[in-house]
């Protein structure tokens, strides 16, 4: 029988709250955290609007002779990862060489460091050469984050890192669920973080018209997944990072127990490098692969999280997609989309989505999907709309799908 895996410690960064406990009021409450860009000047640009965290403080993690040699996404996902370490109990300075052996990392990350090399070539080619970071070459590598935990934690086992678009890091967290059931390590740091705004990102996603433009002067109300006006993502950042482990090790120990991960599916439908497929048949097997392994049937189903981009194809084949996987279950299971709140954090939204389900499950309460005005007849599932609502959570899924095509599905089960 393969070990259980559990989820023991939570950190959370967040544009709708820092830490834990900042992030719960804001999602059960459906704050909205998307505001005007204060990062660089947008007004040239067709979009201004962003889920930013301006009030996040990096040099509270960076030394700050060391900021100029690290980007945005080092000191947030520092900041998750020593929350949810200390969330899980464990003291990592008490610890021997030996026992830092048996926690290793995955980090699921899209653009990852592409902010920081983006600012290198600015300055590079700016004639500002001296200004340049000596580690501009490596810095600018996804690689080097899940080292920058690994040597300010101390963590010397596997260490990876996970670049699959938007679903990078539900398939960090699927990664080291596998990975501790076959024995590898008992214990991982995974989850994800992204920090995406910059004005070349932002120029990019306006070309192939990923982004939302009608809602600069209301930021709030911009992210609006199913939605019928809806017209495009909103970009935000964050880091949302775990602690996972063998059961019986988290027994042994008296860790706290947020959930179980009982099942992972994945899937790709080889269709295109960036718009996904119309048909819904590779989602709905992602989803049905991760109930399979769990041992679930939709009947089992409490809850659903999803990926809900507030993109038009995006939504409607999402919701195809529960359908298929579902059947009729599909209109009973309530279901809500943390992007109406936060934007899309792009490969860390998996993460997000996780740390605001296990929220749903500990407090009872399923968060709602905000913005959800003018609801898409083809978009017609129960999306718990505007207002939060009270419910036990048993089993859940976070469902999350990407560019390359790609989808992912966890199942979570809570441990009375």
């Amino acid at each position: 029988m393969l070990p259980r895996v559990v989820i023991t410690g939570l950190g959370a960064v967040s544009p709708n709250g820092i830490g834990k406990e900042a992030f719960c009021r804001g999602v059960l409450a459906g704050k909205s955290g998307v505001k005007r860009i204060s990062r660089f000047d947008s007004s040239h640009l067709l979009v201004h609007i962003a889920g930013e965290i301006p009030e996040f403080d990096e040099l509270a993690w960076v030394e700050p002779r060391e900021r100029k040699h690290v980007s945005r996404v080092v000191p947030l996902c520092l900041a998750a990862t020593s929350e949810a370490v200390n969330d899980s109990g464990l003291d990592t300075a008490a610890m021997s060489v030996e026992e830092k052996r048996q926690i290793g990392i995955v980090l699921g990350t899209g653009g990852g460091a592409q902010e920081f090399s983006e600012e290198q070539y600015r300055l590079w080619h700016s004639g500002k050469e001296k200004q340049v970071s000596l580690f501009c070459v490596p810095s600018g590598t996804m690689g080097t984050i899940p080292s920058e935990i690994s040597m300010r934690f101390g963590f010397r086992g596997y260490s990876h890192v996970v670049t699959a678009g938007c679903t990078s890091s539900t398939d960090a967290l699927g990664y080291a669920y596998q990975h501790i059931q076959a024995g590898v390590q008992p214990m991982f740091v995974a989850g994800g973080v992204d920090s995406p705004i910059t004005e070349g990102i932002v120029k990019g996603y306006t070309m192939i018209r990923a982004l939302t433009q009608s809602w600069n002067d209301q930021p709030e109300r911009a992210s609006r997944p199913f939605s019928a006006d809806r017209d495009g993502f909103v970009l935000a950042e964050g880091s949302w990072m775990f602690v996972l482990e063998d059961y019986e090790h988290a027994k042994a120990r008296g860790a706290r127990i947020y959930a179980e991960i009982t099942g992972y599916g994945a899937t790709c439908e080889a269709y295109h490098r960036v718009r996904m497929s119309d048909s819904p048949e590779e989602p709905a097997r992602a989803i049905a692969l991760a109930m399979e392994e769990a041992h679930v049937t939709p009947e089992d189903i409490q809850y659903v999280s999803l990926h809900g981009t507030s993109t038009e194809m995006n939504d409607r084949v999402e919701t195809r997609a529960l359908k298929l996987a579902f059947g009729d279950r599909a209109y009973k299971v309530p279901m809500s989309g943390l992007k109406s709140q936060i934007g899309h954090a792009q490969g860390a939204c998996g993460a997000a989505s996780v740390a605001s389900t296990l929220i749903a499950m500990e407090h009872a309460q399923i968060p709602p999907t905000i913005n959800l005005e003018n609801p898409d007849p083809n978009c017609d599932l129960d999306y718990v709309q505007d207002i939060g609502r009270k419910a036990a959570i048993e089993h859940a899924i976070c469902n999350c799908v990407g560019f390359g095509s790609k989808n992912s599905a966890l199942v979570l089960k809570k441990i009375a």
